[in-house]
């Protein structure tokens, strides 16, 4: 089974708000062993654009620590699986720690946005 893993991203650790990350880590899965990865910078924010951006690089999973209920209801309707309050960690250590099913998060959608914040 092939995956490809997102993971919002500030310089190399977990961004806790995903519509604001600066990169996402695309992580490539083949059989449940990582085959490569690469860095990529995230688009410019505006509301519903990373689900979409996600979604047109073929992403089947997201870790992320926090996200709005918007993105996380887009993400998946496109067929993605979310993984939420993941804790901040290296890109590296979260993909391993999912892949091996290890990987503690609350599954809980931000709730305090407001006009200004969207994820």
């Amino acid at each position: 089974m092939k995956q490809k893993i997102a993971i919002p991203l500030e310089g190399e650790m977990l961004s806790t708000h995903f519509g604001h990350c600066e990169a996402f880590a695309f992580i490539t899965v083949e059989d449940g062993k990582i085959t490569g990865s690469e860095i990529v910078e995230a688009p410019v924010h505006e509301h519903g654009g990373h689900p979409r951006f996600l979604a047109a690089h073929q992403i089947t999973d997201v870790v992320a620590g926090g996200m709005g209920g918007h993105a996380l209801n887009m993400l998946q309707s496109f067929g993605i699986r979310v993984l939420l309050g993941a804790p901040v960690k290296s890109y590296h250590e979260l993909a391993n720690d999912y892949l091996a099913g290890t990987l503690i998060a609350s599954n809980q959608p931000c709730n305090h946005h407001d006009a200004q914040h969207h994820p």
